[in-house]
């Protein structure tokens, strides 16, 4: 069950969402036009943010495709926005193939850290002083389950998502004077269409049974985009620097 949105709750504000073209980043940009906010879309697929704006014509959707991992997607995001940025969600984020530190190559190293925490890094980087001079703002940053053991996908990706939970936590601490939240969300298994091929016979031995026995339910994506825009609303406001696990109780096991 997911709770139903909160009208108004975001009008008047700009959000940008990175991967709204599907999964948690879609659920999470029509969730926060439908509470009022106007959305900056991004995704690396242009095709998929088509399909968002001609499935819901009524809502305040903009979209602005590139791969996140370059400073030009950034740069236009954030020209989208028009100078006002009330609330970032950084969703976008891609697997690696569960390879452990001795089968991961550069390039599969490279392209998830740019996508999963440099982007990340560079959209809170450009979004602060703005958020800063309008008076504030909230960031939610997605992490995972694998950012918060060693056991939860390959080392690429268990790196990068610590990485988000460190990013968004000295973010909360350089900026709460400044009027700006950062918090995180970390998701178990969510019914997406992101690739996760278990490349590794390595990891397939070694993760394989743990998966078997001790994963949760699988979430929606609308589950966790409401965690998300919980975070990042005025219900939120005594909230900054949290790591929210939205995870069925994976991370309680």
């Amino acid at each position: 069950m997911v709770t139903p949105v909160t009208p108004n709750r975001f009008a008047g504000q700009t959000a940008i969402v990175t991967g709204a073209g599907s999964g948690i980043g879609k659920a999470t940009a029509v969730r926060l036009a439908q509470e009022g906010a106007r959305v900056i879309a991004g995704d690396v697929l242009p095709a998929r943010l088509q399909e968002l704006v001609d499935q819901y014509p009524d809502l305040d959707i903009h979209t602005v495709d590139g791969d996140i991992s370059r400073e030009d997607t950034t740069t236009r995001l954030v020209a989208a926005a028009n100078n006002r940025i009330d609330v970032v969600a950084n969703v976008a984020g891609v697997m690696d193939g569960f390879l452990p530190v001795a089968e991961v190559d550069d390039a599969t190293w490279e392209r998830v850290f740019g996508i999963n925490i440099t982007g990340m890094m560079r959209l809170c980087r450009a979004a602060v002083p703005i958020m800063a001079a309008g008076g504030g703002g909230a960031i939610v940053n997605v992490t995972s389950e694998a950012g918060l053991r060693g056991g939860a996908a390959g080392v690429a990706y268990t790196a990068s998502k610590h990485a988000v939970i460190g990013l968004t936590r000295n973010t909360s601490v350089m900026y709460s004077a400044q009027g700006i939240r950062c918090n995180a969300v970390a998701p178990g298994g969510v019914q997406t269409n992101i690739e996760a091929p278990m490349l590794s016979p390595l990891a397939g031995s070694v993760l394989g049974p743990v998966f078997q026995h001790v994963v949760p339910p699988v979430a929606t994506a609308e589950q966790l985009a409401a965690a998300i825009t919980w975070l990042a609303s005025p219900d939120a406001a005594n909230i900054t620097g949290v790591v929210l696990a939205s995870d069925g109780g994976w991370s309680a096991l």
